[in-house]
């Protein structure tokens, strides 16, 4: 099978080239990346000579370029996004550009090249916030940020081009990712290198915030199970099913790190905050998926990553704060 992965040197898209490239050796992959500053080559280094692989450099708002790369592929697998909420709420043009134009961009190459299958990478922040219960996939999406917009932009215009044109979409919406390569500007990563630096970990109002955490890997695993079980049309949610107020995160963390809780420090709530987010994953479950990794244990290996590879992420906090 021959692959077109977009964004595939940031967090989430490099672990899935390198889990694809292990688990299905004869496939090819052709990695479009823009390399803004999540996307670091780097991520790649262990697979960059691989005779599968082929990076491109380029941006999916690109028309031509998308068309011309997606040529002869089975499959484009679409990580690329502009993904950090922060970001998007002082400053949300450059999510809508990537996350909307270059989703449209993305679909009319696609459609032009008749591709099999478009696997959109989307998030669990579509649906919004929900106080009890979880979200299914038939709930109605309500985007509170400008970011988690952008994305619920991106998978309505996959539906539309699925019954406009029949054009094969199918859309995952993970939880909370965490594990290796992850930019430290995202809480696990950034708790555990301020950790690191003995500086404060900055946790929003008073850390009831409740999040689903899904190891990186069990995403892929998901992504790679609906890529080629999942149903044209459909969305498929990925959750790891281990919920957990902030501020619990943050004391786990330091626990693991045999660092004191005087470096949790409170700060003014961000605005639109989500209160909590959960999804009903037995839908994708039915295809024969389940999370591998326990969290804790999934959290320490996490831990441990970040420890042993310093140089990474200190490049990474000195380039860009």
């Amino acid at each position: 099978m021959r692959l077109l992965v977009t964004g595939g040197c940031g967090f989430i898209g490099s672990n899935f080239v390198r889990y694809i490239l292990a688990k299905y050796p004869d496939y090819r992959i052709t990695n479009l990346d823009k390399l803004t500053y999540a996307g670091n080559k780097e991520n790649l280094k262990a697979i960059e000579k691989n005779k599968n692989y082929t990076f491109v450099k380029g941006d999916i708002c690109d028309e031509g370029l998308v068309t011309k790369v997606s040529k002869g592929c089975d499959a484009v697998i679409n990580f690329a996004a502009e993904t950090h909420v922060d970001r998007s709420i002082k400053d949300a043009s450059d999510f809508i550009v990537t996350n909307v134009d270059g989703t449209h961009a993305l679909l009319e190459a696609a459609r032009k090249n008749e591709i099999k299958k478009f696997i959109q990478i989307s998030t669990d922040e579509v649906y919004g916030s929900i106080i009890d219960g979880k979200f299914k996939e038939t709930d109605p999406l309500k985007p509170n940020s400008p970011y988690a917009a952008s994305k619920a932009s991106g998978d309505l215009l996959c539906r539309a081009y699925y019954v406009t044109y029949k054009t094969p979409v199918i859309v995952t919406r993970s939880s909370n990712n965490f594990g290796p390569y992850q930019y430290p500007e995202k809480v696990i990563p950034l708790f555990i290198t301020n950790a690191m630096e003995e500086e404060s970990l900055p946790v929003y109002a008073d850390g009831s915030n409740v999040r689903d955490w899904l190891y990186v890997e069990d995403n892929c695993s998901g992504i790679d199970t609906v890529l080629h079980k999942g149903e044209i049309g459909e969305a498929y949610n990925i959750g790891g099913g281990t919920e957990l107020p902030n501020i619990e995160l943050t004391r786990l963390i330091l626990k693991l790190m045999d660092k004191p809780e005087s470096l949790i420090k409170f700060v003014k709530d961000r605005p639109g905050h989500d209160k909590r987010y959960a999804l009903e994953c037995e839908k994708v479950k039915r295809l024969g998926w389940k999370p591998r990794y326990n969290f804790e244990e999934a959290l320490k290996k996490t831990v441990e990553w970040y420890i042993a590879n310093t140089d990474w992420w200190r490049r990474l906090k000195a380039k860009h704060g």
